[in-house]
């Protein structure tokens, strides 16, 4: 591999040849002077008193690539970038600290975000201006790159004393921004702002289509976890309960039915361009699978709907064949972009997944027809102009399904499974020629933090559907993150792995999600490893990110001091705070080793969201799951048995399929786990089967119901634990 310092002084290799990501590697054949982020590139800016530029993007973003063939390979612009600044490329990946600092920035100052994240900074690393995307020359209403490069060059010679106070005084800003209140309010956040958030969310639910406002439209699992939370503590049968279930499984079914969902391959891409799910943008992240399996996993538990069940299956299985490791770690992403053919000058957004009608009517011959008819297949493309606006996807299809099977059937003279045998045949054929095309770039870094939602999924499928393969599928990916990233003498996790070792250590993020995967890993498997590791990892947590004083956790450990700001978050987006999901941690560990300390912390920390008076409710829906967790009272639920035996599957299917919110699920099995758990607490030495059956406790902080061996009693006292909660 070429070194950094090597590439440097290559006219046609830049700095970014000798670097491990995968975003940066794309970028060193630019003619632009680049530097990775670090002191190298400060101490030039430094030096040579020149404003920095900061691109931040990663490896699968599409209007990253779009920027990069239009500005960063253009030699003029490339020439106007390395005489008047500094040029760093960043993978926000990798680098989730320095991105969130810098994308604060711009939603504040532009009311917009998102990748590529372009920001202008003093040597000091002050930010001045930025924004996202730039088109490389003036359009109406929108800057060009080279206009703007040219006018902040200009006005740095000029102005430079006056730039650097206005710097100043932003970051002044900024910092109280991201920093958050000084202290926590006095009491926990009450009940209500569920009750608050819900009613926000019902006035931007798109009756229609499903999901929240107007296009572009996301998907947004966390809110869909909120709802499912929502309905369960009102009642399923009760008017706000069925409405907020209605509200997710519209949603869910919506998505299912359009373009944003691989009807061949399947999985999600990230987001759609139009309100109705039906053209995407079509790189595929492992982080909205894994959210988005959990999502269609309880919606289909709550209202009992295979089709959905369907849905989360088939997500799962498509990140086993396409997103795994061979060692079991999952990677990170697929790209929007590819290349139609072999020779073609530069790749193009979703030539791997759309398709002239031409092709379809060939490959399928007389499946044709049903099948143009059922994925609104149609001769000149079926992207709308308004999705579409730059004619790129003129002429190609999106598959997605158009209507209702059994109706379409009785057009075609076929019975409904008549039908669906013809489709998945026709599906068949149409993946086996895709297959042949060349496929999209796909990310190989395995970050810890995707990871570990990715463990929750299919351990939560696991217990839902009992396959096998689920268990181990979350289980490799366990051990790959303890062998690949994770430093077992200082007890450190690392951010990502690539080809070697891992070098940038973990942030807070990364803690969160691998706790909250291993206890449902725990849970599905009952391995008492995963909970002990658990328990170090939030120790280990708290040490390195914990804001004593206020209770909540800063994103990153703070140690590197070319970050500007430490940041703290609340809100749940894309990609669920890490403080949403480590109260809900705490509370689960709370409840499960007997440690009131991490009860009061995880309230703490909801008293610390609390002082954030410009957040809305609905825009931190993990945060009021892990709120309702807090204000009721956890269920501890332990079973006395062998999970092998037949007596005690039977206890656990009854849990497993029949939903129980704020519980917690431990076995007593007599040996090395129940002996794990007893350090913990006397109470687990207690735990013993009943005639020799299998046996459910039912308990709240320890204190139990009679126990049971039978389902049906395990059943009803479930249910009972719903109604009171």
């Amino acid at each position: 591999m070429v070194t950094a310092q090597e590439a440097g002084k290559n006219q046609d290799i830049n700095r970014l040849a000798g670097e491990k990501s995968p975003y940066l590697r794309q970028h060193a054949k630019d003619p632009v002077h680049w530097y990775s982020w670090g002191e190298e590139a400060f101490a030039a800016a430094r030096k040579q008193n020149k404003p920095i530029f900061l691109s931040v993007g990663f490896s699968t973003c599409h209007w990253c690539h779009v920027m990069g063939r239009e500005s960063f390979a253009n030699e003029q612009i490339a020439a106007l970038m390395n005489e008047n600044f500094i040029n760093i490329k960043l993978d926000r990946e990798q680098r989730p600290d320095v991105d969130q600092v810098y994308m604060t920035f711009i939603q504040a100052t532009t009311g917009q975000g998102g990748w590529p994240l372009n920001v202008w900074m003093t040597p000091e690393l002050k930010p001045i201006v930025g924004g996202t995307y730039f088109p490389p020359e003036d359009q109406p209403g929108r800057p060009g790159f080279k206009s703007v490069l040219i006018q902040l060059a200009e006005v740095w010679k000029k102005d430079e004393k006056n730039i650097r106070k206005h710097a100043g005084e932003l970051t002044d800003r900024l910092r109280k921004v991201v920093s958050g209140a000084d202290k926590p309010s006095p009491e926990l956040p009450p009940m209500a702002q569920l009750d608050w958030a819900f009613e926000e969310l019902s006035t931007q639910y798109d009756e229609r289509s499903g999901g929240f406002g107007s296009a572009p439209k996301f998907p947004q699992p966390s809110v869909l976890r909120f709802l499912h939370q929502y309905a369960l503590m009102k009642g399923l049968e009760s008017p706000t309960g069925s409405r907020a279930l209605r509200m997710s499984v519209r949603t869910l079914k919506k998505m299912a039915a359009g373009g944003i969902r691989d009807q061949l391959g399947g999985g999600f891409h990230r987001y759609s361009v139009d309100e109705f799910w039906r053209i995407p943008h079509y790189e595929k992240m492992l982080y909205d699978q894994s959210q988005l399996a959990m999502a269609y996993m309880d919606a289909a538990q709550l209202c009992k709907d295979e089709t959905l069940t369907q849905v989360a299956r088939e997500i799962l299985s498509y990140a086993l064949q396409r997103m795994t490791h061979p060692e079991g770690g999952f990677y990170a992403a697929e790209d929007a972009d590819s290349l139609k053919h072999k020779g073609a000058d530069h790749k193009t957004e979703g030539a791997y997944y759309t398709w002239e009608k031409q092709e379809i009517d060939r490959l399928l011959d007389s499946q044709a027809p049903l099948f143009n008819h059922i994925y609104g297949i149609e001769k000149n493309g079926n992207a709308p102009r308004a999705s579409d606006p730059l004619g790129k996807l003129a002429g190609t299809n999106t598959p997605y399904i158009r209507e209702n099977l059994k109706d379409v059937a009785k057009q075609f003279g076929m019975t409904p499974k008549e039908a669906s045998g013809a489709l998945k045949l026709a599906r068949k054929t149409l993946l086996e020629a895709r297959d042949e095309r060349i496929p999209p770039h796909r990310d190989e870094k395995i970050i810890t933090a995707w990871n570990g939602l990715m463990i929750s999924s299919y351990a939560i499928a696991y217990q839902r559907y009992g396959d096998p393969e689920y268990l181990e599928a979350a289980t490799r990916a366990a051990i790959f993150i303890r062998k690949h990233l994770y430093n077992e003498a200082r007890g450190v996790l690392y951010r990502s792995y690539l080809d070697g070792p891992a070098s940038i250590e973990g942030y807070a993020t990364d803690y969160a999600y691998l706790v909250q995967g291993l206890l449902d890993l725990y849970e599905a498997g009952f391995d008492h490893q995963w909970l002990e590791w658990a328990n170090q990892l939030q120790a280990k947590q708290n040490e390195i990110f914990l804001d004593k004083k206020v209770g909540a956790y800063y994103a990153s450990s703070g140690r590197d001091k070319s970050v500007l700001l430490r940041t703290k978050k609340f809100h749940d987006d894309s990609e669920p705070s890490e403080n949403s999901v480590s109260a809900l941690n705490l509370n689960r560990l709370a409840a499960m080793l007997d440690q009131p300390k991490y009860s009061d912390q995880a309230k703490l920390l909801l008293r610390a969201y609390g002082a954030q008076e410009a957040l809305t409710p609905s825009a931190c829906p993990l945060m009021l799951v892990a709120l309702h967790h807090s204000h009721a009272k956890p269920t501890q639920i332990v079973i006395a048995g062998d999970p092998s035996e037949r007596d005690t599957k039977a206890l656990l299917n009854t849990l497993h399929r029949n939903p129980t919110p704020n519980r917690v699920l431990l076995l007593a099995d007599g040996a090395k786990g129940q002996d794990f758990l007893s350090k913990h607490a006397d109470f687990y030495r207690s735990v013993t089967r009943i005639e020799g059956k299998a046996t459910a406790y039912v308990c709240e902080n320890f204190t139990c119901k009679l126990p049971t061996s039978d389902p049906e009693k395990l059943r009803s006292l479930i249910d009972n634990k719903i109604h009171t909660q």
